[in-house]
C-alpha cells in the first residue's frame, strides 16, 4: 500500500470492481466488462487509488517477459486533474522497476489529448500508430503507442 497526498493505493479486491466499473462506464466508449476486470485480477497487477475511502481511480498492468503494458488506466472526472493520474502512472513505473520491466508500453485513442500530455509529462514517446483501432461514434479512431523505456 502506497499513500501520498491522501490518496492510497492499494491492490484491486472484487469488492472495488464495482466503483471502478463506474468510473470506466465515464471515461471509456467501449468499456471493460465485469468479467474482464475479474479475469486482470486473476492475471495482471491491478490497483486503485482511494481517496477518503472512495475510489477514484484504477490501473491494470500486464508483465510479460521484460516488458510492462499499461492495459487499462482511469480517474473519475471529478477528481481529474488534481494529479491523481500522474500517481498511478508513478506506480506503474516503480512495479515495473520492481518487475524488472526495460519498458512499458501502451495505447490511447489519438483524439484523448490530454492523456497523451499526460503520458509525454511522464516520460512516454511516440512510438507508433494502429489504424482504425478503438470504436467510435462515427467511424473507428486510431491508437497512439507509447512506451517508456526504464533501463
Amino acid at each position: 500500500m502506497v499513500s501520498i497526498d491522501l490518496i492510497t493505493l492499494r491492490p484491486m479486491t472484487l469488492v472495488d470492481i464495482e466503483a471502478v466499473l463506474a468510473i470506466e462506464r465515464q471515461v471509456q466508449y467501449a468499456p471493460w466488462t465485469h468479467q474482464l476486470f475479474v479475469d486482470s485480477l486473476e492475471r495482471h497487477l491491478c490497483w486503485v487509488a482511494e481517496q477518503q475511502s472512495s475510489v477514484v481511480g484504477f490501473l491494470v498492468v500486464q508483465f510479460i517477459v521484460d516488458e510492462a503494458h499499461l492495459l487499462n488506466i482511469a480517474v473519475e472526472p471529478l477528481q481529474q486533474k488534481q494529479g491523481i493520474g500522474r500517481i498511478l502512472l508513478n506506480a506503474v513505473q516503480q512495479q515495473s522497476r520492481l518487475k524488472k520491466a526495460n519498458t512499458i508500453f501502451l495505447e490511447v485513442r489519438a483524439g484523448n489529448k490530454r492523456a497523451i500530455s499526460l503520458y509525454q509529462m511522464a516520460g512516454f514517446n511516440e512510438i507508433g500508430l494502429r489504424k482504425n483501432y478503438y470504436p467510435a461514434a462515427q467511424a473507428k479512431e486510431d491508437a497512439v503507442i507509447m512506451a517508456l523505456m526504464l533501463f
